[in-house]
């Protein structure tokens, strides 16, 4: 076959040669056989789809599936309660053994990891725990140096909220005079998830200088379905119902808002100018978002790019029967706590990892201050469906308020234009924090663009440095640098107190402290002649309003 003077090597590269040639000849035939047979099978699909969609086949499965999704996402509020149930026995058992571990008479508590064990389970505890509406829990406050008493109690009882007076009791003379001629301050707090407690430290430091208000909005999982929908016009309705209150007590008062109700509590007060009626002395207005197209943050962004198909798709729920408001269209707040949490969720892991080392150390100064914030921080309500979709469209979306489209529909059915430029006789301050992620900067002081019936003179504009959005109302900013610019600001349009009324004698008479229960010697001021007859000729109707703000008096 071979040559036989052909070399070795050559006739085994020829070997080689032909069979490598079989080889590939051999691939190329599998290779269009593969080919072949994967088109027929890929035609035959194709076929088999076609028969599929014509007889609507897929397309009812798609439709069962989202059907199936669709009934997963409505009952999430459902399985949320159902985890938080399960989760509530091992929650306790992580408590109990964290007690148990750091107890030293205890066994485990002999522990060499004992002090870390114990500090792990609490942390367990505290993540997985349900966290209830807290109380303010002001029993005292110190007004110059005296020990003042403070009694909470509700002024007037709505099905969605609340207005508590902070009343100050003392049996110092000195003390009580100084208290009664304070001005009034009805504090408009925020509902945008979290409880008005949020607002503790505001109130705590106004009632030094003030005679304090405060809404307090109920949980609307809380509220049954028979006391109807909560909308934004019945929010300013309420407003409006709590100033003419606080003025009907104290002839006028001072209002301050926190965050969202700038906006509600503005289209309040214009309202009320545009009938005519007494409006505030003074408005002092905190990070809210009057404007909110002015440097937009995160959370404007999402309200404004989003539908609100997309929010009553996404975000409403109706509440669990286990709940006296069985049925009621929500905005849950395990899913704004969520949102809250997401903003910075890097903070948020770093502080929990502080507060078990702080534990492991036995620094109980450090975690106590994390508790006292996490209480608070991670106790959330449920809002009205129709409260929150109307602020996201009237607040976010079509900027009503700034493009002077704001109708709003009253307690009696009326319909009534919402015009800031009615307001004449009302003060305004605006307070904003420079790094605040929340409400943009320019967004409240926007309040000064629209009320062009106010004067300039008394218009007044703060940005606190460095401080966040917490921070213009909470903290060490809020008490040594904000507030003594809004008790300037606020003091310097009470009206001076008239000779007549501040001629006074006094008498001792009984009295009964509200948490003692005991009976003390008071003396109080009793009007002297003259001021009963300047009481006797007031009018009993709310007096009008000049129009014209009283020139601000200097300190």
């Amino acid at each position: 076959m071979f040559n036989k003077d052909t070399p070795k090597h050559e006739t085994r590269v020829s070997c080689v040669g032909r069979v490598s040639t079989r080889h590939g000849r051999l691939k190329s035939a599998l290779r269009h056989a593969i080919l072949v047979s994967c088109g027929r099978c890929f035609t035959l699909i194709r076929q088999l789809l076609s028969a599929f969609v014509q007889a609507d086949v897929l397309k009812s499965c798609y439709i069962a599936l989202q059907h199936f999704l669709q009934k997963g996402i409505s009952v999430l509020y459902k399985l949320y309660e159902t985890q938080r149930s399960m989760m509530e026995p091992l929650t306790d058992l992580a408590q109990s053994a964290a007690k148990v571990y750091s107890n030293p008479l205890s066994l485990l508590g002999q522990h060499p990891m004992a002090q870390r064990i114990s500090a792990g389970y609490d942390l367990l505890h505290r993540l997985g725990k349900d966290y209830e509406k807290p109380e303010f829990g002001l029993r005292t406050v110190d007004v110059d140096g005296v020990e003042v008493a403070v009694h909470e109690r509700i002024e007037i009882q709505k099905p969605f909220c609340q207005l508590r007076r902070f009343k100050r009791f003392t049996d110092d003379v000195a003390t009580l005079t100084k208290l009664k001629d304070q001005p009034a301050v009805l504090i408009v707090a925020p509902l945008s998830g979290h409880y008005a407690t949020l607002l503790r430290d505001t109130v705590k430091t106004m009632l030094k200088d003030h005679k304090v208000y405060i809404t307090d909005w109920t949980n609307a999982r809380l509220v049954p379905t028979s006391e109807g929908d909560f909308h934004l016009d019945d929010y300013i309705n309420y407003v409006q119902e709590f100033i003419r209150h606080v003025q009907g007590r104290y002839g006028n008062c001072h209002v301050m808002s926190v965050c969202q109700p700038t906006v509600p509590v503005l289209a309040a007060v214009s309202l009320m100018a545009s009938r005519g009626e007494l409006t505030p002395l003074s408005m002092v207005m905190m990070g809210g978002p009057i404007d909110a197209r002015k440097s937009p943050t995160a959370v404007n962004n999402l309200a404004m790019n989003k539908s609100i198909e997309w929010f009553e798709n996404n975000v409403i729920y109706r509440v669990p029967t286990r709940f006296p408001g069985a049925g009621r269209k929500v905005y849950p707040g395990f899913l704004q706590h969520t949102g809250f949490v997401a903003m910075n969720p890097s903070n948020h892991a770093r502080s929990h990892y502080d507060y078990f080392k702080d534990m492991v150390k036995g620094d109980s100064a450090s975690t106590e201050a994390h508790r006292k914030f996490y209480d608070e921080y991670n106790a959330v309500l449920d809002m009205d469906a129709n409260y929150y979709l109307d602020t996201i469209k009237v607040v976010f979306q079509e900027f009503n308020l700034v493009n002077g489209t704001w109708d709003v529909r009253g307690i009696d059915g009326k319909v009534e234009h919402v015009r800031p430029e009615d307001i004449k006789s009302t003060a305004l301050l605006s307070v904003e924090g420079e790094l605040d992620d929340i409400s943009g900067s320019g967004q409240t002081a926007a309040v000064h663009t629209i009320c062009t019936g106010v004067d300039a003179a008394h218009k007044q504009h703060m940005e606190v440095p460095g401080a966040g959005h917490y921070g213009i109302f909470a903290g060490s900013r809020w008490r040594q640098v904000v507030y003594p610019k809004v008790k300037a600001f606020i003091q310097s349009y009470q009206p001076a107190k008239s000779p007549a009324a501040s001629t006074i004698e006094t008498k001792p008479v009984e009295f009964v402290l509200p948490e003692a229960a005991t009976t003390v010697e008071l003396h109080t001021k009793a009007a002297s002649p003259a001021a009963k007859a300047v009481v006797k000729a007031s009018p009993k109707t709310t007096p009008k309003p000049s129009g014209k703000l009283p020139t601000p008096r200097q300190k």
